[in-house]
């Protein structure tokens, strides 16, 4: 009989790669908590709203954290639903920031028709990916159709279209009280995975998990085989698994692959971490003309505030322009 092996990871705010060289698969598994906690109350979006930044969240750092150089991933949603658009912006490998745009009344029109669902208040439009490499070099842009199926089955098609790699992804997310200072305080968190059939794929130095149950001597699948077997045990698990502080990714991917053993690299750490700056932004007002900056002046002063962070940057008209 097998045990669970003693290899935990008990930090929210991670990204775990693995492999599981006999299904050639390779993935990852996210789990968030402060990060996803911090951008919505921030912003005080409500919880059907907030879920779906916390879903959006997990999926571009499942995305962003595989990407073998320094640079960004962008994900934006750009649809008809009650949420308009979700931006969600990793700089490799290890910071993200994210907003939501949405129509509060008719948010709260489709909660109460039974439609509060991630895949509703989407609803209609097209999914843009686009890798930003920096420098002189090139943006990749990637596009798919938002059809009311959701963010997973989004970037199941995203892959298949753009790479023809097999992919199966799943997301969820979950508001909870934690106790804090003798009071009860709201916090969110998210989880993620994102599994791909990689045949044939090479060989990577890893720590192993226990190597399973699979009796020796038993040979691994044929490669269409794999692909069913690990799509229909990824899809065996529950939101509450991918959300659950007390279940490590470790010993969720030992749950559902120890027959045919995992290997699991060490965590990656992710933060939220927005990239605006008093310099940024003052070249952002350098580059609107005089009159558009004398438009800007509220009370003696030009106010900027960010729309990721909320941060408000004030400068005198007189930093830009001459006083006559």
């Amino acid at each position: 009989m097998s045990t669970i092996p003693d290899i935990t990871h008990g930090a929210d705010d991670i990204v775990v790669p693995f492999q599981v060289d006999e299904l050639d698969l390779r993935g990852r598994v996210a789990r968030l908590g402060h990060s996803v906690t911090t951008m919505i109350d921030r912003h005080g979006y409500p919880p059907p709203v907030a879920r779906v930044l916390a879903e959006a969240t997990a999926l571009t750092l499942l995305l962003g954290t595989g990407l073998k150089f320094d640079g960004r991933l962008i994900l934006q949603t750009q649809t008809d639903g009650p949420i308009r658009m979700v931006v969600v912006d990793v700089t490799t490998p290890d910071r993200v920031r994210a907003l939501v745009r949405f129509d509060a009344d008719r948010v709260e029109e489709a909660v109460a028709a039974g439609h509060g669902d991630p895949a509703s208040l989407i609803g209609s439009g097209q999914l843009v990916m686009t890798i930003d490499q920096g420098g002189d070099m090139q943006r990749y842009q990637g596009i798919v159709a938002l059809e009311g199926q959701g963010l997973e089955k989004a970037a199941d098609r995203y892959f298949l279209q753009s790479e023809q790699i097999d992919t199966r992804v799943r997301l969820a997310a979950a508001e909870e009280y934690v106790a804090e200072d003798g009071h009860m305080r709201r916090a969110w968190r998210a989880g993620g995975m994102l599994v791909q059939h990689l045949p044939k794929s090479g060989e990577a130095v890893a720590r192993d998990l226990h190597p399973g149950d699979a009796p020796e001597g038993t040979l691994p699948p044929e490669p269409h085989e794999a692909w069913a077997e690990a799509r229909a045990l990824t899809d065996t698990i529950g939101d509450d698994e991918l959300v659950d502080r007390t279940l490590s990714p470790e010993r969720l991917l030992f749950r559902l692959f120890h027959e045919r053993g995992v290997r699991v690299f060490d965590a990656q750490d992710v933060a939220e971490h927005c990239t605006c700056s008093r310099h940024r932004i003052e070249n952002l007002v350098k580059s609107f003309t005089v009159d558009e900056r004398r438009d800007m002046v509220e009370d003696g002063q030009i106010t900027v505030t960010c729309e990721y962070c909320s941060t408000s940057y004030r400068f005198a008209p007189s930093e830009f322009d001459s006083v006559e």
